[in-house]
C-alpha cells in the first residue's frame, strides 16, 4: 500500500485545553505566531525592547538653568497606539561645586516627561580634587498614542553652579521597553 502525506491548513475558531492540562508543541518543531496575521498578547506583555548607549567623548558642560539637549536619545516604533513605553534611564554628571543643583528630565518631542534632581552635597564619589560624580536615575511610564517612531532624549539644567555631561565617562544608560496596552 502506497500512503500518501499532503500538507494541508487546519482552520479552528479557537484553541483551548482541559482544566490543569497544557496545549504543547512537539519537541523540535517551532510555533511561528508571526508568519500569517497578527497576534495579540495579554495587557502588560513586554513587545520589544530598545536600549541606548553612548560612547561620544565631547563633554557637554553647561551652567545654564533652563534645560539642554544632551544629544542622548532612544528611538522606538511601538506596534500599536494603545502600547505603554516604560522608560527606564540611570545618567551620571559631574557638578565643578558643591551645593550646586542638577536637573535631568526626558522629552518625548517638545513633552517633557519629568526627571531627576540631585545637589552636588548628594555625590556619589569625588573625581580629582574638585569635581563631584552624581547618579540621576529615572523611571516613568509613558501612552505616547502612536504606531510611529517616538524619540526619547535627555536634557539638564544646573541651578547655582556648573554641570559636566561626558558620555563616555558617565556611565548612562537608557532602555525603552514596549508593553502591551
Amino acid at each position: 500500500r502506497n500512503l500518501e502525506y499532503r500538507m494541508s491548513t487546519l482552520v479552528i475558531k479557537e484553541l483551548s485545553a482541559p482544566a490543569g492540562e497544557v496545549i504543547k508543541v512537539a519537541a523540535g518543531k517551532t510555533l511561528d505566531l508571526k508568519s500569517q496575521g497578527t497576534t495579540t498578547l495579554p495587557t502588560g506583555s513586554v513587545l520589544q525592547v530598545v536600549s541606548a548607549t553612548q560612547d561620544d567623548t565631547t563633554a557637554i558642560v553647561t551652567t545654564s538653568s533652563t534645560y539642554v539637549t544632551t544629544g542622548f536619545n532612544a528611538t522606538i516604533t511601538p506596534s500599536s497606539t494603545s502600547s505603554k513605553i516604560r522608560i527606564d534611564a540611570s545618567f551620571m554628571a559631574d557638578a565643578g561645586t558643591n551645593g550646586c543643583n542638577i536637573y535631568f528630565h526626558i522629552q518625548r518631542g517638545s513633552t517633557s516627561l519629568g526627571g531627576s534632581q540631585q545637589d552636588a552635597n548628594s555625590a556619589i564619589a569625588l573625581v580629582g580634587n574638585s569635581r563631584l560624580l552624581i547618579n540621576m536615575p529615572f523611571s516613568y511610564l509613558d501612552s505616547p498614542s502612536t504606531a510611529s517612531a517616538v524619540t526619547y532624549e535627555l536634557y539638564m539644567k544646573v541651578v547655582g553652579g556648573t554641570v559636566r555631561y561626558k558620555p563616555d565617562q558617565c556611565l548612562s544608560s537608557l532602555i525603552l521597553t514596549e508593553i502591551q496596552g
